[in-house]
């Protein structure tokens, strides 16, 4: 799936210094991190006005972009050996061209999430720091988590991060343990299942991952589980979510099943991935409004 000709002309020319670093932050996955502070403050606001408060303005506006130059920067950063193999970046995603400018990117971006330990509360602010961790270290020395099978998928948990500290920061309480596992086992499968057409690259350039290990066949039965026992975790926050969540399980059986170049399906996943989590949103509009 290509980006929509708007956006994609929107885009400064990948040839400066700001259309690269756009590039570099994987526009197609900016609402990975910013969707789940909007489910997060949703389920946690009271009233419609506390999802419009400045803490919970600021949270969105950090991950959506900055957090995301972040992440996938320290990414970008130590895998430019690896990505040479990679052959899923042609068209869609810029490689990293070396020198200072994404670094300094990098550290300016972690700089701009020194403010919140202002702001936030403990509970949110141990969400952050948690974040953090395992954004710089999935892909960074000397922990390097994309490199050993299983933590690479457990470390994904990061990106449910966003939207615990968003609850935290609004309720001053973490949201409840069932939708927080829920939430993480959505994003073991949802990384595991994105690794699938890297396993040839990977392999060609020897890094071990969950996939690598697993092969194609048993990383669709693996992603089905987490996706299947994330929806069970949702059922004890209430029946509603894990009925939302089913739908993963289902898609993957029908694309392990069929004909489809998982390389294609990889790129429905965002689409997909907005739909589930505007439903969530509004069902929790519903009920702030109406319940």
């Amino acid at each position: 799936m290509e980006l929509a000709p708007t956006v994609r002309d929107a885009l400064p020319s990948e040839e400066s210094r700001l259309g690269y670093l756009l590039r570099l932050s994987r526009p197609r996955f900016w609402f990975y991190l910013a969707g789940p502070v909007v489910v997060g403050a949703t389920y946690a606001a009271s009233t419609p006005a506390e999802l419009f408060s400045p803490v919970a303005l600021a949270l969105f506006a950090y991950f959506l972009l900055p957090a995301n130059v972040l992440l996938y920067g320290v990414n970008d950063v130590f895998d430019a050996d690896v990505d040479a193999f990679n052959e899923k970046k042609e068209g869609r995603e810029v490689r990293y061209r070396g020198g200072r400018l994404v670094v300094a990117s990098v550290l300016l971006c972690a700089l701009l999430a020194l403010p919140f330990a202002l702001v936030l509360p403990d509970t949110a602010l141990v969400a952050f720091l948690a974040w953090g961790l395992l954004s710089i270290e999935y892909s960074a020395p000397p922990l390097r988590f994309k490199t050993t099978p299983f933590l690479d998928s457990v470390s994904n948990g990061l990106y449910i991060l966003p939207a615990v500290v968003a609850f935290a920061a609004l309720a001053g309480a973490f949201p409840p343990l069932a939708a927080v596992v829920g939430g993480w086992l959505w994003a073991m499968g949802m990384h595991t299942f994105s690794a699938i057409p890297d396993i040839d690259p990977d392999r060609a350039a020897g890094i071990r991952t969950t996939a690598t290990v697993l092969g194609e066949r048993r990383t669709y039965a693996y992603c089905a589980l987490c996706w299947a026992f994330a929806a069970v975790a949702f059922w004890f926050v209430h029946p509603f979510f894990a009925v939302v969540l089913g739908v993963y399980p289902v898609i993957v059986f029908g694309i392990a099943a069929s004909s489809v170049d998982v390389s294609d399906a990889y790129w429905w996943y965002p689409a997909i991935n907005t739909v589930v989590g505007m439903v969530v949103t509004m069902a929790g509009l519903w009920v702030m409004l109406y319940g």
